[in-house]
């Protein structure tokens, strides 16, 4: 069978399902509607598609002999397919609040009823201004940003704010414990197959690093995270090395349509790419989500969602940062484990969205839901318009020790708390 008709199978067997979405909104109760009112979103978005951090000449050019995806936007620039994405997803947000009531077609917002804040990086910005152009296609919406474009604004930047002894030490138990008895090689053992696969996809035994003598395997063994303040978490070995090339292969397969030629010639399973992208969500588990390092680097933007969830006034805002936001401020509020559906990215996809649904009953309680929506691989891929018809993935977040009502929602209150929890604990 050849790759383009093994992908067309695929592809049919994918678009067989019914998106998580219209299923969860059939499933609500039929008089959902008659008893809620939606009050307030708040969306704390990753950027969509980027070209990679690291340029054609760096580290990424060494550790493979094959030409990587010819970039139209600078390194770690969004692109322009991450743009086009990104307004499809606005169309969505906007179809979908208009049908809710929560706003006009072709709406203009008053001052303060709306909000759009991203971090000072062109990813980021460019992401806000493409999602607002879908969404408020008439309104000429300004993106509020607080330094220069370049420089990461301190509320989406996750960097460690005390590094004492006893934060580094608990920081490190947390850390390890990701990997059983092993600890951090624990953590390299479960990537064995990961980096294998990788390293058949890039020949890194034909790459130049290899060929000089620096990395011809992916080791298992060498992984260590370092936390030094006002600095992010980081790491050395291996995995952050692997970590740089799956994140470069999976954009280049969003980006790249032919999926053979994104793949430098082999013909991959979406479970391949699975495995592949897996390493990034390794990558970003370590270093951001032990509960005490998320609390820490996610207290800025935690306050931030707090103050918006808070304001009276405003009834949708847009923060836009990027996947370590999402992953430390999940696991800040301690939210369950999970794994997403209809994506490669099991964790925090490109693009997608974390939403909070403000709603009040007829008796004028509030109470929240909370989502994970993003667009599928397939539709990245294949640039799928959006509609209410033909939605994005939505995935709901449950969280420790928060219980849900009949209806599927949280006591605001008590979501709120949990904010509040987080943000003062140690």
């Amino acid at each position: 069978m050849n790759s383009s008709r093994c992908h067309s199978i695929i592809f049919l067997i994918l678009i067989g399902f019914a998106p998580f979405w219209a299923s969860a909104q059939t499933e609500r109760p039929a008089d959902f509607l008659d008893k809620y009112t939606l009050k307030e979103v708040m969306v704390l978005s990753r950027h969509n598609i980027r070209s990679p951090i690291s340029g054609k000449r760096s580290t990424l050019r060494r550790i493979t002999p094959h030409e990587w995806f010819a970039w139209s936007s600078a390194p770690s620039e969004l692109s322009l397919r991450g743009g086009a994405l990104e307004t499809m997803m606005g169309q969505y947000f906007r179809k979908w609040l208009v049908s809710e009531g929560l706003m006009k077609e072709n709406e203009i917002p008053e001052e303060g009823a709306m909000r759009f804040y991203a971090n000072s990086l062109q990813r980021t910005i460019a992401t806000a201004q493409y999602f607002s152009s879908g969404m408020l296609p008439v309104a000429n919406v300004r993106i509020e940003r607080h330094r220069e474009v370049g420089k990461m604004d301190p509320v989406f930047n996750p960097q460690i704010t005390d590094d004492n002894d006893e934060f580094k030490a608990l920081a490190q138990r947390q850390i390890a414990a990701m990997g059983g008895a092993k600890g951090l090689v624990g953590i390299g053992e479960k990537m064995t197959e990961n980096f294998r696969l990788l390293e058949q996809v890039l020949d890194i035994e034909e790459s130049a690093a290899c060929r000089e003598g620096d990395t011809c395997r992916f080791r298992t063994d060498d992984a260590h995270v370092y936390l030094i303040k006002n600095r992010e978490p980081g790491m050395g070995g291996s995995l952050r090395l692997a970590c740089q090339a799956a994140d470069a292969l999976v954009l280049q397969y969003y980006e790249e349509p032919d999926a053979v030629k994104a793949a430098f010639g082999d013909t991959l399973t979406l479970e391949d790419w699975e495995k592949i992208s897996a390493i990034k969500d390794w990558y970003g588990d370590v270093l951001f989500t032990a509960p005490v390092v998320a609390r820490q680097v996610a207290r800025p933007l935690l306050l931030t969602m707090l103050e918006e969830l808070q304001n009276e006034e405003r009834k949708f805002t847009f923060l836009c940062g990027h996947d370590s936001n999402i992953g430390s401020v999940l696991a800040a509020l301690n939210a369950e484990d999970y794994s997403l559906p209809q994506t490669i990215e099991k964790k925090t996809p490109i693009g997608c969205k974390l939403v909070i649904e403000k709603w009040e009953n007829t008796e004028g309680q509030l109470f929240a839901s909370v989502h994970l929506v993003y667009q599928s691989t397939e539709q990245l891929r294949l640039m799928t318009l959006l509609d209410l018809d033909n939605p994005p993935v939505t995935f709901p977040i449950h969280f420790i020790g928060l219980e849900l009502n009949a209806d599927g929602l949280y006591l605001l209150d008590e979501l709120l708390e949990r904010f509040e929890e987080s943000i003062d604990a140690k």
